[in-house]
């Protein structure tokens, strides 16, 4: 409907939509972005990777920029194969073979001409040169005995003239069929006057109103409608680079054909040197043009030497577009892709997931879940590290419900201090309410329903929200993740890594009186914040040391002396090197038994803390199986063998059950499965 300017209400108009973002469209799901941005973070590649291969890939319902990259490809490959350079020279051989059998045909049928005039003409025809070029040369002399013969014959000229200018000016030898001589007179004019303008330019006298005056007399044979010199240069020098492109592609005999047949172009050398003068000028205005490349083009169909010029330039725009799809440089930006460029030449489709991919990259930066630090690189931010963690707390939650068969169930507030936090009221809570929240959800629910609060304000449940509590019992967990050569090499870096983002997600979300810390140990053990541990990249250094993060571990149980120490202990290898007493680190395989020893007292030092201890052993590695039993007997703790997707269930489970009011050791009977009345749901943490 196209309704215009008409007024609603006192200050709001409408009208036509003009095309661009539809302003009705729903916000660009992140979802499944920031899911696979997280993985590869995790995978060890950094966030700008990360983001640039999700756009190159797209998502299960979006091309990517791969796709498009692909289709721009086969595109400019379809015109290569599909195409040859050999359709003007073909036009004229054609338009010249029919030229001179109508003239045989002529001198064949009229009986009063002389038969010496006859055999003359004659001799002539069968004396023509196979070459076109000189055989039109040879033909500007000949006398035509047939009005059809010399027409055809005149129709070489016009069409090699509407060919060269059409090479130049995109529409030119179709504008200029069956021209006239005042035609083309004005075509002289006009070519006269540009070549005289950019001379200007070159000596830098012109004006905007020189340029002005030009296009006022001659604006309607550039359709590109410029508003400047510059504008008219860019236009008119890609047009002439692509002509330069095509001649380079071309046979040497093709292009002595064309130079010798060129100087007939409207029956006068006057236009190819107006040509010439102009192709000098715009190279040396516009140098950076691509003046000297060329293609191999061996289709079956020929194309003249205007359409092959806009070939080219397709080409040339393919080129463009296949450098900006590929988002090479760290400068790149999705917001540098020429949508009109896509749109000509692969259609709307192409466009439309394009600009979808733009929306898709600008709503990423726009979310907060990424930033550029200080040093230009692109970073996940504690927001997006909360997302990420959340999406891998669900994914435990549903395999521990699926294995427990319990149902959701949630803390209850009479034994457990305030969190901070709030939810909806559900069925069964006993929390206190949060008053605060609960009549604002009224308020804003009543001014959404357009009634106003002039009548009150009616609660009902769903405006209801409850205050989340927790249990008083303060746990210091040491996470310890296992970061040596093998766990790369077999598969484990990023259950390893989304494990302990589940886990801290989980400490700092829902018990925050709890202290974490995470422990990687190779070679050597460090502690690491969740950012640096996320986004560490596979080390591929041998080396397993497990005492010296048990002496980390340690440290962190002794600074909270009043919590409840929880140590968890994810591992695919027996403990290789170990820290001496000068701090170097020693390193023996098979494993030696001073390091052996070395991270048994450690671990005894950790029961002596009163730490409730459980093994997380991948791998089925028998000798690996009885080294973990017989270390997890001797703390009176437990060995659980997840698979490595399991991981992070796994993990949560024990640390639950560790600290849960009353509860076990560990949340995991001997066979390494959940027990009955393990942690999760007996905590109510989902």
């Amino acid at each position: 409907m196209a309704r215009t300017n008409r007024r609603i209400g006192r200050d709001s108009r409408y009208a036509k939509y003009a095309g661009g973002p539809d302003p009705l469209a729903p916000p660009v799901d992140l979802t499944e972005a920031l899911d696979t941005i997280g993985q590869e973070v995790m995978a060890g590649y950094s966030p700008e990777h990360a983001m640039r291969e999700f756009l190159r890939r797209g998502s299960r319902d979006q091309a990517g920029l791969d796709d498009l990259a692909r289709r721009v490809a086969e595109r400019r490959r379809e015109l290569a194969q599909k195409h040859n350079l050999d359709g003007t020279l073909k036009e004229i051989k054609e338009l010249l073979d029919k030229a001179v059998l109508a003239e045989r045909g002529e001198l064949a049928r009229d009986a009063l001409m002389d038969d010496g005039d006859r055999a003359l003409s004659e001799m002539q025809l069968d004396s023509l040169p196979p070459s076109p070029a000189a055989a039109v040369s040879e033909l500007n002399d000949y006398q035509w005995k047939s009005a059809e013969a010399k027409a055809d014959f005149e129709k070489i000229k016009d069409l090699l003239g509407r060919e060269m200018l059409d090479q130049r000016f995109a529409g030119m030898k179709n504008a200029l069929e069956n021209a006239t001589d005042a035609d083309r007179a004005a075509v002289n004019e006009m070519l006269q006057d540009l070549n005289g303008l950019l001379a200007e330019h070159q000596a830098g006298t012109d004006t905007q109103e020189m340029f002005d005056d030009f296009m006022q007399k001659h604006g309607d044979q550039f359709p590109e409608n410029p508003q400047n010199i510059d504008e008219l240069l860019d236009s008119l020098a890609a047009r002439a680079a692509a002509a330069q492109r095509m001649r380079n592609s071309m046979t040497q005999e093709q292009r002595d054909e064309l130079d010798a047949l060129a100087m007939q172009a409207f029956g006068s050398p006057e236009l190819m040197d107006s040509l010439s003068q102009l192709d000098d000028a715009l190279r040396s205005l516009r140098p950076g043009e691509d003046w000297g490349s060329s293609e191999q083009m061996d289709g079956q169909q020929g194309l003249g030497l205007g359409d092959g010029t806009g070939v080219f330039q397709d080409i040339a725009d393919l080129d463009e577009l296949a450098d900006q799809l590929a988002q090479s440089s760290p400068a790149s930006q999705l917001d540098d892709l020429d949508l009109d460029k896509l749109t000509k030449q692969l259609g709307n489709e192409a466009a439309v997931d394009a600009r979808t991919l733009q929306q898709l990259a600008k709503a990423l930066r726009d979310s907060g879940a990424v930033k550029r630090s200080s040093d230009g690189q692109l970073k996940l931010t504690p927001k997006a590290m909360r997302q990420l963690g959340k999406a891998l707390l669900r994914d435990v939650a549903q395999t521990l419900s699926g294995r427990q068969g319990n149902r959701d169930t949630r803390g209850a507030g009479a034994a457990g201090d305030l969190s901070g936090a709030t939810r909806e009221w559900a069925f069964g809570d006993t929390e206190p309410w949060d008053v605060t929240r609960t009549i604002t959800n009224a308020v804003l629910r009543t001014a959404g329903e357009g009634r106003g609060t002039g009548s009150g304000v009616r609660i009902e449940i769903g405006d209801v929200e409850v205050q989340e509590t927790e249990a008083r019992t303060q746990a210091c967990v040491a996470l310890l993740v296992d970061t040596s050569f093998s766990m790369a090499m077999e598969d484990r870096w990023v259950p390893m890594k989304r494990t302990a983002l589940a886990l801290h997600t989980l400490i700092t979300s829902r018990f925050r009186g709890d202290d974490l810390q995470m422990i990687a140990f190779g070679r050597a053990a460090s502690v690491m914040d969740i950012e640096e541990l996320v986004g560490l990249e596979a080390m591929w250094d041998k080396g397993t040391n497990l005492h010296h993060a048990l002496l980390l571990a340690n440290r962190h149980f002794r600074k909270h002396p009043n919590a409840q120490p929880v140590l968890l202990i994810v591992t695919d290898g027996e403990p290789t090197s170990h820290l001496e007493p000068d701090g170097e680190v020693y390193f023996s395989y098979p494993p030696a038994p001073i390091t052996v020893a070395y991270a048994v007292r450690e671990l005894d030092n950790s029961m002596r803390l009163g730490a409730h201890t459980t093994f997380f052993r991948l791998g089925d590695d028998p000798g690996l199986a009885r080294f973990i039993d017989s270390m997890a007997r001797r703390v009176d703790g437990n060995v659980v063998a997840p698979e490595a997707d399991d991981l992070g269930a796994a993990v949560v489970g024990s640390y639950l059950g560790s600290r849960s009011a009353g509860g076990t050791p560990g949340a995991f009977g001997p066979g390494g499965d959940f027990g009955p009345g393990g942690g999760l749901f007996g905590r109510g943490w989902l």
